[in-house]
């Protein structure tokens, strides 16, 4: 297994007939069963392969948003032994519930709760699943209705740094979310519960360390292709990061550019007027730019690698056109059958 598995409950938080919400909490641990081993695996695997996932920290009142110190505290108490797991867990589900009661939108679901080891870390998971109805055939080849956890498509989900947390105070990333699919307010309450802030904007900082990168070549003497290799160099160890779940660290990239002759973009990049962050979890999305070029518009959607423009793609601003040369065998197949048709 990935992950080292030390504790884990479920606990459910559904509607009751009057509209309210209310809790049903579990007495006791999850067994480290095989069933709870391969959920855990599972959600592990889901979650750290999600992307685009926010970063924040306990907010203090003061900051922004809704931050409250109730979950900090019980994972405080937690953490020092004043609280068993169970205790701790409970009265997560509690702050959850009210925060639930502030909404008209919500149906609840199951609070999962597991800490764990993976790597060096200790982690905190926490997730609100819901259920998914499902059809089986019985050994009798009838058809039967049954419900289970929707594993693959978590929403609502966050992961806590342990180690990070309890070693660094200053820290404002070692919490990780799932942001919602129309941006942070489908999660507000989530997240809200947690008395979580979000600290660091993780687009906006590869965007601008992808800026850095740009401006560095730009005013080098590299070559066309050197500049390019650059790009890829960049990109391969990000994607590296992000794949590992480890950030970015702008020293540690500027040693391996270094390494194949590109040498003070640490310099360059954080005594400019970037401000850039010494690190910070990779975005794969945003870092696509270094290496490909697309876009849409009215219609028309263009993918090309970085290293094709000026060569096989021409593109001219004052005209405001783009020339491509060697079109791609399957379109030029689309586009001369559509020809013989007209």
């Amino acid at each position: 297994m990935a992950i080292s598995i030390e504790q884990a409950i479920i606990h459910e938080i559904s509607q009751d007939g009057q509209g309210q919400m209310r809790c049903r909490l579990r007495p006791q641990p999850l067994l480290n069963t095989n069933a709870v081993e391969t959920m855990l695996e599972e959600l592990h695997q889901t979650y750290s392969g999600k992307a685009g996932k926010g970063f924040g920290f306990f907010g203090t009142h003061g900051d922004d948003g809704e931050a409250n110190d109730e979950f900090a505290n019980a994972l405080t108490g937690y953490r020092n032994g004043d609280l068993g797991f169970v205790e701790f867990s409970g009265q997560a589900s509690k702050l959850l519930q009210q925060e639930l009661a502030k909404y008209d939108f919500s149906q609840g679901g199951f609070l999962l709760m597991s800490c764990y080891t993976s790597m060096t870390s200790d982690y905190l998971f926490v997730a609100l699943l819901s259920a998914k109805s499902s059809m089986t055939v019985l050994d009798d080849m009838e058809l039967s209705q049954n419900n289970h956890l929707d594993l693959s498509n978590i929403q609502l989900a966050a992961r806590i740094d342990l180690t990070e947390w309890q070693a660094d105070k200053s820290s404002r990333k070692y919490i990780s979310f799932i942001r919602g699919r129309a941006g942070r307010k489908v999660a507000d309450f989530f997240l809200d519960f947690m008395g979580c802030v979000e600290g660091v904007n993780t687009k906006a900082q590869n965007k601008t360390l992808i800026h850095a990168v740009e401006d560095f070549v730009a005013g080098s003497e590299l070559t066309k292709d050197e500049r390019q290799q650059c790009r890829n160099k960049v990109f391969e160890y990000c994607s590296e990061r992000a794949d590992s779940g480890e950030v970015i660290e702008v020293k540690d990239l500027a040693d391996e550019l270094a390494d194949s002759g590109m040498d003070s973009f640490y310099d360059f990049a954080c005594g400019g007027s970037y401000e850039l962050d010494e690190e910070f979890p990779a975005d794969k999305a945003s870092l696509r730019s270094l290496k490909k070029f697309s876009g849409t518009g009215g219609g028309v959607t263009l993918s090309f690698d970085g290293g094709h423009l000026g060569e096989r793609v021409i593109y001219d601003p004052v005209s405001d056109t783009i020339l491509i040369k060697g079109v791609p065998a399957n379109l030029k197949d689309q586009l001369d059958r559509r020809l013989k048709g007209e």
